[in-house]
């Protein structure tokens, strides 16, 4: 009898993760690596925000909180919403996690059935896929392609539904492409959503703010698919709160109640002085954290034309989040260096031992064609990082 469950051993290992921990086992080895493996700011927390934490400690905010969060919080989350993306959610519409990847599985665990069919649109965030499979949910892939910016139509989404689905689960902007649908794209597939019952979206909205070319558009603002939606979102990329682990949904109250029912079993609340730290984030006005996607536009559009240096890859210039995908697939059956490059997951290994740069193979994204880098790092790490792959790969 095997010591493991089923769920655990068919369970994949974070790719990102993964590949940020070859880096450090390399780095302590003394090795110069470049990490562009995760997706974490380099900014630290805003100074307003460590004072609300501060604050919190001497106010002896060190108890339990209600499971889905403090209310004034969860009033601050109503607040947001209905500020930056014309949302109304009442405060029992709203659970507060311990970051947005615990609402995402609270949700699923929630909603999914074993058997239930789940759309989710590739290039997926990792974690989709494998959250899915944990609800024992069945992810049904539609595939986006390089020529469309990485995003899905509703044709493919309609042609994708079957009598098992239930569910879509897909982040705008998108972690790994940065592609951001336009308002007119969204409305079309909340039409699709809207004439399918039982039909639900889940709207993974945590790059809203890292957003260059137009402004966030919700899934939840047309109306017909308001009651079928459930808008996730976060402090970790905008605020760089990555350590805080803060996330938090909106949701029809019924989907929110079973969430909270969930997390009250394994989790309980997440941290009273991430809470009160997220207060601040969340009722400051969004011009406060300006400075960073300002930094991150010039990053964006430095590394486009650094990476158009790097011989045969195709690369289009995202809309938003902090990430370049980029079809590496010239390579493929190719020999470098004495190294056959089978794959994304070979190129991804090679770049780590030749080049010594760490990026995370497409493979794990749903795109067996391409590799993520994430250009939230500073300007001289990012320009030596491509300089290193270009010269590796012509070589």
């Amino acid at each position: 009898m095997t010591v493991l469950s089923n769920r655990v051993n068919e369970l994949e290992e974070s790719a990102t993760i993964a590949m940020a921990q070859k880096s450090r086992t390399l780095k302590e080895q003394g090795i110069d690596i470049i990490s562009l493996s995760l997706g974490e700011p380099d900014f630290m927390v805003p100074d307003f925000i460590k004072e609300a934490a501060k604050k919190a400690i001497d106010d002896n905010f060190s108890k339990y909180t209600p499971v889905p969060g403090y209310l004034d919080l969860r009033e601050a989350v109503a607040l947001k919403f209905k500020r930056d993306n014309g949302l109304t959610y009442a405060p029992n519409q709203i659970v507060v996690s311990t970051g947005a990847k615990q609402s995402l599985i609270n949700v699923l665990l929630a909603m999914i059935n074993p058997g239930d069919e789940v759309i989710v649109p590739a290039p997926y965030w990792v974690t989709y896929f494998e959250q899915v499979k944990m609800a024992g949910g069945i992810p049904v892939v539609v595939k986006a392609t390089f020529e469309n910016d990485f995003k899905v139509t509703a044709d493919q989404i309609k042609a994708a539904i079957t009598p098992k689905t239930k569910m879509m689960i897909f982040s705008n902007p998108c972690n790994p492409t940065g592609a951001s649908y336009t308002k007119e794209e969204l409305q079309a597939i909340a039409k699709v959503v809207a004439a399918t019952p039982n039909f639900y979206v889940m709207s993974d909205e945590i790059y809203e703010h890292i957003n260059f070319v137009r402004k966030h558009e919700s899934f939840a603002q047309f109306p017909e698919v308001y009651d079928r939606t459930i808008t996730v979102n976060g402090l970790s990329k905008a605020f760089a709160m990555t350590g805080y682990r803060l996330g938090y949904i909106g949701a029809p109250v019924e989907i929110a109640a079973a969430a909270t029912k969930l997390q009250g079993q394994y989790t309980s609340a997440t941290c009273s002085i991430a809470q009160r730290a997220a207060i601040a984030a969340l009722e400051a006005d969004p011009s406060q954290i300006q400075y960073m996607i300002d930094a991150f536009n010039a990053r964006r559009l430095i590394v486009f034309d650094l990476l158009k240096t790097i011989p045969n890859i195709k690369v289009n210039l995202p809309e938003g989040a902090f990430y370049f995908f980029i079809d590496v697939s010239y390579y493929f059956g190719k020999t470098i260096q004495g190294h056959l490059i089978k794959d994304a997951n070979d190129l991804s290994l090679f770049l780590l031992d030749k080049a010594h740069v760490a990026v995370v193979t497409g493979q794990a994204f749903g795109d067996d064609n391409c590799v993520r880098l994430s250009y939230a790092s500073d300007e001289a790490t990012l320009r030596e990082a491509i300089d290193r792959i270009r010269v590796t790969l012509e070589n």
